[in-house]
């Protein structure tokens, strides 16, 4: 099975990207939404850390956004508990999805957790950052000063650049992000032929 890391800026368009590969894709903003929505363990874990906070189940995305604000330890806090959680879902994932040829996956902290293995394909997705912006802040709930929280525990855009096997150039134009996909699929496959 070949592991496919999808890497970027927030706002980036990785989700699209991982998409556009046609293989299963471990989304894990997806499965952190479903926690939310429906892990009372998780719920509790976080009432435990963060009282003043969680309150009442599911958790809101608002609520979360508000412990994020209060203080400066409170991201780490709910990472923490969060990221276990996660791990052991991509564990699943994997297992389920054994057979496949690719997997993609589209983890955030994929580099910052070390959750990627040495011989994993990474792909960089490099856009615009006023194009970025500007589309980040048509999203619904979008704050600019939980987007810079964020960005303060995600390693150098840069280093994610250097780490990388591929860079796709993302202008938002679906067919010439296909054509990307296309030509980088194209290159693992017969990259992984070699090995």
């Amino acid at each position: 099975m070949i592991k496919i890391g999808i890497l970027g800026d927030i706002g980036s368009g990785k989700s699209f990207i991982a998409k556009c590969f046609g293989y299963p894709v471990f989304n894990a903003d997806e499965e952190v939404g479903k926690l939310y929505k429906k892990d009372i363990k998780i719920f509790n874990k976080l009432k435990k850390r963060l009282p003043k906070h969680f309150t009442k189940f599911p958790i809101s995305k608002r609520e979360v956004s508000k412990a994020i604000l209060a203080n400066n330890s409170n991201l780490k806090k709910i990472v923490k508990i969060i990221h276990k959680k996660i791990r052991d879902k991509m564990t699943f994932f994997l297992k389920k999805n054994k057979n496949k040829r690719i997997v993609i996956l589209d983890v955030p902290l994929l580099l910052e957790n070390k959750i990627n293995k040495k011989n994993d394909i990474l792909i960089y997705v490099q856009s615009n950052k006023t194009e970025v912006l500007k589309r980040l802040k048509k999203r619904k709930n979008f704050n600019k000063k939980l987007y810079l929280k964020f960005k303060k525990i995600q390693l150098p855009l840069e280093f994610k650049k250097k780490k990388s096997d591929f860079i796709i150039k993302n202008n938002f134009k679906k067919k010439n992000i296909r054509k990307h996909v296309s030509m980088i699929l194209q290159k693992v496959i017969q990259w992984k032929k070699l090995f």
